[in-house]
């Protein structure tokens, strides 16, 4: 007998008709709770990757993505013929082929809603550094300047309006916290949300010539690619301010580099990055803007509750029922 089908219980049983194939080295929720309940191979510790995955592609019925993990594009997906589910990682799926996946009975998942709240907060406090400069403020009195002189002044959020691209579940959870701030809202998204009682703007461009802060929270992916361009950054102006906390692939960075040297943007809190986890030493080196590492989503409480979420997918899908978080591209149909 196969170890693997060795049980306790019924709760307990591994269901080893439904193997999972790892990319990358996952939380200990997701390893844990995976390899408890199904078959798991994990590609990165395989010796040969190359021919593991030749070995084993017949029998995969899961792929668990993410943004540290390699694109499951449709080059991949074609090695997998009996792939029923890609449970990813995040919110994002953009590293996900899902056309590919809708056209072949796929079923992609993602983790929406564990994260809303600690990436909109992460969001106001990327603004908040980025306008008061905080990090500047430590560095100066790390410096020993403290006691030279006081630090300059910062500009401020009063009366200030901020233009939100992208008015999904966590554009929503900014705008209310920025609310709270007494920004004066707007926002920028594919479609008019008749619910949103902020003014719609049709135009990104009208949009950042008519704002302070243009707070980018759109999806990825070729739609949105380079959509805060040169043109984007000089209608926002030289003491407008751009926080990014989507993807990187949504601003043309180096626009946006030469826009903050030549000041014809005033400042930028970044936490995506177009070649993460590379950046330029150019951009790197500027003072008049916030950098983090993608840390949006990155606490313990959030990181594990969007791995379980991506636990409990593949488990219903590996019990014949319904995944609980299907991306819109792919529905599940039963």
């Amino acid at each position: 007998m196969n170890p693997s089908t060795i049980q306790t219980n019924d709760q307990d049983r591994a269901l080893t008709d439904f193997p999972t194939l790892l990319l990358a080295p996952p939380l200990p929720v997701v390893s844990d709770g995976l390899s408890a309940r199904v078959s798991v191979h994990k590609l990165y510790e395989a010796a040969d990757p190359e021919a593991e995955l030749a070995r084993i592609a017949p029998t995969i019925k899961a792929v668990i993505s993410g943004a540290s993990a390699p694109k499951v594009d449709a080059a991949l997906l074609k090695r997998l013929p009996n792939l029923k589910l890609v449970s990813n990682y995040g919110v994002g799926y953009d590293t996900v082929d899902t056309a590919y996946a809708s056209e072949n009975g796929i079923i992609v998942t993602h983790t929406p809603d564990v994260l809303t709240d600690e990436v909109a907060d992460l969001a106001m406090g990327l603004l908040i550094a980025t306008v008061r400069r905080i990090p500047q403020a430590d560095r100066y009195l790390r410096a020993g300047h403290w006691e030279d002189k006081p630090f300059p002044f910062s500009a401020s959020l009063r009366e200030k309006s901020m233009g939100i691209l992208g008015l999904g579940r966590i554009g929503m959870a900014i705008a209310k916290r920025a609310e709270a701030f007494g920004l004066k809202l707007a926002y920028h998204s594919r479609t008019q949300k008749p619910d949103a009682p902020w003014p719609y703007y049709a135009s990104l461009i009208e949009m950042a010539r008519d704002v302070d802060i243009l707070m980018v929270i759109a999806p990825g992916g070729p739609q949105t690619y380079h959509l805060v361009n040169t043109e984007v950054l000089h209608a926002l102006g030289a003491s407008g301010t751009l926080i990014n906390v989507a993807r990187g692939s949504l601003v043309d960075e180096q626009a946006l580099t030469t826009a903050l040297q030549t000041g014809t943007l005033g400042a930028a809190g970044l936490d995506v990055f177009e070649d993460e986890p590379r950046v330029s030493e150019t951009l790197r080196g500027l003072d008049n803007c916030v950098l983090l590492p993608h840390v949006g989503s990155a606490s313990h409480y959030t990181r594990n509750k969007m791995g379980q979420l991506v636990v409990e997918n593949v488990l219903a899908m590996a019990e014949g029922k319904a995944p609980l978080t299907p991306v819109p591209e792919t529905p599940y149909k039963g």
